[in-house]
């Protein structure tokens, strides 16, 4: 089974692919040091950049692989699809190579939004291209965790076949997070581990607090703790906050219950939360149950969390949210797997990781017990790719990694559409 390897990053495809005795005959990866890893992985330097490869200089294959960039698609991205300049035309790279080559099979990886970008509508386009070429298509979504990796990274997997794919079945699940332990996956107290830096240890330390303080004999809220809300009274049930006067918004109160009186116009909003100072036409309706869910937390236990309060405005806006996915467990914040998000500190059983992601690398997720972060090895194992060689630049590394597809369900989704030959 010949195979091309588009937008090759690390190789995940090619690792899956050759597990299965392909034989990858080309590559393409713009990065420059991640062309020279691959070589030294694989023994074959990937093309530059795709769209200055000649499309009759790709040799023939029986499989096209591609994780094609997910950016202009993913929620946490610009969403731009199709309208990026760059990335969201890569597409039809692809096109242009299974309009030449005519390979037998597809497969394609995508962020599990994909599907659901601009109404479904990116998503027909490209079923609608691939069916006209010849190609019969079926998409699902599937996660390492489904399949004993402890990893939540729901993904798009697209498959295609020129004929029919009527004998063609998705891997069947074999776990779920409930039934993992993210501990197997990992090494204990690893010398290369980088410890969590000191704003983040008092930041948990600051959270542990507000859980050692909330009434023992409640639930822990299932909804994110915002604390800016708490004690803030500013208007967010209709228009945005720019339709009312300033006259009015002074007599309220901003983030922490601060006083908006005696305010310039600019301290004024820079005492608003900053989602609720952007000039949407109005707040979406979940950001409203969100902002009632916290001022009546706030309400309901106001003389302690105003004890609590002043410790918690000393920190980024991101570190002052709060999201604890553990209900019913043990309020040990030390206890669990934590992610920094630009939504919130995240809280996790230690049953699974959080999806690896190759925004930053603020957000590796920590390991709370030995407080210090996944170390490089412990995500290529959560990637099934702990065989290859990686990057020394640990930055560099981990944002590859973020930007991989998982082997093992690569492997497990090709295996399955070989044997519908």
């Amino acid at each position: 089974m010949r195979f091309i390897d588009l937008f090759s990053g690390l190789g995940g495809f090619h690792l899956a692919a050759s597990k299965l005795g392909g034989n990858c005959v080309f590559a393409s990866e713009i990065d420059t040091r991640l062309q020279s890893l691959y070589e030294e992985n694989f023994g074959i330097l990937p093309h530059g950049d795709i769209r200055k490869v000649d499309v009759e200089d790709i040799p023939k294959h029986d499989l096209l692989c591609a994780g094609f960039p997910c950016q202009p698609f993913s929620k946490a991205g610009s969403q731009e699809g199709f309208n990026d300049p760059i990335r969201g035309t890569l597409f039809y790279e692809i096109i242009e190579i299974l309009k030449h080559h005519k390979p037998e099979y597809i497969i394609l990886e995508n962020v599990a939004h994909f599907v659901k970008h601009d109404s479904g509508s990116t998503y027909e386009y490209i079923k609608t291209h691939l069916e006209n070429l010849g190609y019969q298509i079926k998409s699902h979504k599937l996660s390492p965790h489904q399949f004993g990796i402890p990893q939540i990274r729901e993904r798009m997997y697209l498959v295609g076949r020129r004929g029919s794919l009527e004998n063609f079945y998705w891997p069947t699940p074999q776990t779920t997070s409930a039934d993992l332990c993210i501990k197997e996956f990992l090494d204990k107290s690893p010398e290369e581990a980088k410890k969590i830096p000191k704003q983040v240890f008092d930041c948990l330390v600051t959270w542990q607090d507000f859980l050692e303080r909330y009434p023992a004999e409640e639930q822990l809220p299932s909804f994110p703790i915002w604390s800016m809300e708490f004690g803030a009274t500013y208007p967010f049930q209709r228009d945005n906050i720019y339709s009312y006067s300033l006259n009015y918004l002074r007599k309220l109160r901003g983030s922490f219950g601060q006083h908006l009186r005696c305010r310039t116009n600019e301290e004024l909003f820079e005492l608003l939360p900053s989602y609720a100072s952007r000039p949407e036409k109005c707040f979406p309706k979940w950001k409203v149950n969100f902002i009632k869910q916290n001022r009546s937390l706030y309400n309901k236990n106001q003389d302690w969390i105003e004890e609590w309060i002043s410790s918690i405005q000393r920190f980024p806006a991101s570190y002052q949210k709060l999201e604890w996915n553990c209900k019913g467990e043990e309020r040990n914040i030390w206890n669990y797997i934590i992610q920094f998000r630009a939504s919130g500190v995240r809280v996790k059983r230690p049953t699974t990781s959080p999806s690896l992601v190759a925004m930053t690398t603020t957000q590796v997720p920590i390991i709370a017990w030995e407080e210090r972060y996944m170390t490089v090895k412990e995500c290529a194992r959560l990637q099934s790719l702990d065989e290859l060689k990686l990057l020394p630049n640990h930055n560099m590394t981990i944002k590859a990694l973020g930007n991989a597809v998982n082997v093992t369900v690569v492997a497990l989704v090709l295996e399955s559409l070989y044997e519908t030959v």
